[in-house]
């Protein structure tokens, strides 16, 4: 599949965006022929461009590839506040918008999956993608267990009496609660792990679900899932596949969460097949 080629004869300079009304600095590099097909590489959540280097290494012979580190995340710095998928969506077309990209390709990890599949199907990348390999992509409810009811309605249960104080002091109040250890100790590990800004990002990210508008995704999208993956089920990459018009899953045997890092060689020859049609 040959994109529409653009020009950007020097590597980009060092990036600063917009977010939310402020500056911030984005790490991103770009690898691989001028002239060749473009490939945006887009890494999970608490991960970075690092995490996607096998696949610079595997593709960049032949494709060029840009991959770039959220706010926050790998080598670039934490915003000032909490953005959420449209923010991250906002970073993404800021990065294409500034290497002159008109269209391209995604391979998206996890949270990667999640924005691409925002930013195609709410209309805003419509028109700039032509394909995308999602390695497990985030964004469709898992089903829940015991353990999820009793923390959501112990939460519910501690942020109750709160609601009755005047306005000030409930804030006040639920603004101790969610400072506090117990508060702390019913989120994830990666909540507890995070603080600020980056804290409120994961909140408002990991609640942004894409199953709306999967049916208006309508270019192909190859769905990659490790056998041995532990945070994305079989039965979420068969719901998404379900809803998006045009969809496939591949199974790659004895792979965990970040198959391209655990199989980089069926990875990059499945980007390089899709690519190709």
């Amino acid at each position: 599949m040959r994109l529409p080629q653009n020009s950007d004869a020097t590597p980009p300079a060092p990036l600063t965006l917009t977010l939310a009304g402020s500056p911030v600095r984005i790490h991103l590099e770009v690898e691989g022929p001028e002239d060749a097909d473009r490939i945006l590489l887009l890494h999970g959540w608490g991960a970075s461009t690092e995490l996607m280097r096998p696949l610079l290494a595997g593709l960049s012979d032949s494709f060029r590839l840009a991959a770039f580190d959220f706010p926050g995340q790998g080598k670039s710095p934490a915003p000032p506040a909490g953005y959420s998928v449209e923010g991250h969506i906002d970073i993404l077309e800021g990065v294409l918008n500034h290497l002159g990209w008109t269209r391209c390709g995604i391979v998206g990890h996890s949270n990667g999956g999640r924005v691409a599949l925002s930013w195609t199907g709410s209309g805003r990348g419509k028109d700039r993608v032509d394909w995308m390999t999602l390695i497990a992509p985030s964004g469709v409810r898992r089903r829940r267990t015991a353990g999820y009811w009793i923390r959501f309605w112990t939460a519910r249960v501690l942020k109750a009496p709160f609601a009755l104080l005047p306005g000030p002091l409930r804030d006040a109040g639920l603004d101790w609660l969610r400072h506090s250890l117990l508060w702390r100790l019913l989120g994830s590990s990666d909540y507890r792990a995070l603080e600020g800004a980056m804290r409120e990002t994961f909140v408002q990210t990991v609640n942004h679900y894409v199953e709306d508008v999967l049916p208006d995704v309508t270019v192909p999208v190859l769905i990659l899932r490790g056998s041995k993956d532990d945070a994305i089920s079989a039965e979420q990459v068969d719901r998404m596949a379900s809803l998006l018009p045009e969809a496939g899953i591949s199974t790659i045997e004895g792979a965990g969460h970040y198959a391209h890092l655990d199989r980089p060689d069926i990875v990059t020859a499945a980007v390089r097949s899709l690519a190709a049609a």
